[in-house]
């Protein structure tokens, strides 16, 4: 069983083109989108069963160029 993951990201400032294509040349994630606010993009991910959710994002997504700020919000099974 996996982790589902909400990640916002905030790019600097002309970068997000490029953050989203590395994201998505990764296949990092389930959804990515676009959106308005203080964040830039939106990715939903799953983080595989026994990995470290907060390694696994920084080794696998917070490296990318262009990134500079991140909110990562962990799911729990409520309902």
């Amino acid at each position: 069983m996996s982790t589902c993951v909400f990640v916002q990201l905030r790019c600097r400032p002309g970068k997000t083109y490029e953050v989203a294509e590395d994201i998505v040349l990764r296949e990092l994630h389930s959804e990515l989108y676009s959106t308005s606010g203080v964040y830039d993009l939106l990715l939903k991910l799953y983080i595989p069963e026994g990995e470290d959710v907060g390694k696994f994002i920084n080794d696998r997504l917070l490296d990318i160029p262009g990134i500079e700020r991140s909110l990562t919000t962990l799911t729990f099974k409520a309902f």
